[in-house]
């Protein structure tokens, strides 16, 4: 080919640069019209239609969806990538970087989590996957008090630590748990349940690590139980009768699952795990919407049905439920608990022995170079430059 048919400013090394950055288009997905089509609308009926059921709107959300509407896009503002020795450049849009709304921010926001795991939080031991639901009872006191959701998440630390504590018989033993709030179910439904990653051990005072492979969940599915029929009663938002009626029940709604281990080796398990806890709540692959259609399709996953709902949704219903996720602005959806806790890892150095080498030293302190190593692979993952 000759010089001619090149185009301007291409450098032959360019050729060699690794797989180029693939520009994507957020309005050919189904969520932007969708949101750009019928928000303005929703927020008109929201009082009459949605309020009673969803409570009142909130302000941040026309914050949230203007953000997102600008995601991605070229006219609000991009950044400009040049090598300066083979002379190739892309530019790259400004994205919201909002939680709870877009698809692309929470991917990003997902393995950049993934990779804090792995580098700086969990040991080298393995771990458990626990998943604290609640009954449909329930479930709406946690929308109207949200500040109950870091509660929510506490009791779960407290059950995981009293439940492994009685196994060694030392209360001063701690695990490491990592908490993730969630509020959505598979049809974007109000459903407040906690996904944390739990040590399969504890960590006695002297850093020692002491396994335990196994937990009952029957049980503490029943410490879970008194523990928030208890924080609600203390609120005052439940009433002794009321706990009596769902501790009458065969299946009172409650459920704890710590069946799904990930072990030290796994770093791909861990990758997916903490993705998957960090996932937006819509999946734009199940989501199908033509501004053209008076319905939208959200697909069940796996073919099975989601929440016993009909898939073909109402739009303004479906953004509805979209908005009720969006989290408060400064509100943490994460939170560290027992020797991953903040506090406990700058006095409390378990995890270092947990990370010795093989001749029982410590590791050194993370130089710059590991470092940037590490950055380029988040970089990597999230755009495959």
């Amino acid at each position: 080919m000759g010089s001619a048919a090149l185009p301007a400013g291409f450098h032959p090394q360019a050729a060699l640069c690794p797989i180029p950055y693939r520009l994507r288009n957020p309005r050919a997905t189904s969520l932007y019209p969708l949101l750009e089509t019928h928000f303005e609308t929703l927020k008109r009926i929201w009082e009459e239609r949605f309020e009673p059921r969803y409570g009142f709107w909130r302000v941040y959300w026309d914050t949230a969806v203007a953000s997102y509407l600008d995601c991605g896009l070229f006219e609000p503002g991009f950044a400009r990538v040049f090598c300066p020795e083979c002379r190739y450049e892309f530019l790259v849009a400004f994205s919201c970087k909002g939680r709870g709304l877009c698809p692309s921010c929470g991917a990003k926001r997902a393995a950049i989590f993934s990779q804090l795991l792995h580098n700086k939080i969990l040991a080298d031991v393995a771990h458990a996957q626990w998943v604290f639901t609640l009954p449909k009872m329930l479930r709406p006191y946690f929308l109207y008090h949200r500040e109950l959701l870091g509660e929510l998440a506490r009791l779960a630390y407290e059950t995981v630590r009293e439940m492994m504590a009685a196994a060694v018989e030392q209360s001063d033993a701690r695990p490491g748990m990592v908490a993730v709030i969630q509020t959505f179910g598979s049809s974007l439904k109000w459903n407040p349940h906690i996904h944390a990653i739990v040590t399969r051990g504890l960590f006695l005072p002297d850093g020692s690590w002491h396994p335990i492979p196994y937990v009952d969940s029957g049980k503490a599915e029943l410490v879970f139980r008194q523990k928030v029929l208890g924080l609600l009663r203390d609120q005052d938002l439940i009433s002794p009768e009321r706990i009596d009626l769902l501790l009458s029940w065969r299946n009172s709604g409650f459920g704890v699952h710590n069946r799904t281990t990930v072990y030290p080796s796994d770093s791909g398990g861990l990758h997916k795990l903490a993705c998957y806890l960090m996932r937006p709540p819509v999946n734009l692959s199940r989501l199908r919407y033509h501004p053209d259609s008076k319905l939208l399709l959200y697909e069940p996953k796996s073919g099975q049905p989601i929440d016993d709902d009909d898939p073909l949704v109402d739009p303004l219903e479906f953004l509805a439920r979209v908005l009720i996720h969006i989290p408060e602005p400064r509100k943490h959806l994460v939170h560290f608990y027992g020797v991953y806790a903040n506090r406990i890892r700058a006095t409390y150095r378990p995890v270092d022995s947990a990370r010795t080498g093989a001749n029982g030293e410590a590791n050194e302190v993370t130089s710059k170079r590991t470092l940037s190593k590490r950055w380029a692979e988040l970089i990597y993952r999230i755009y495959e430059v």
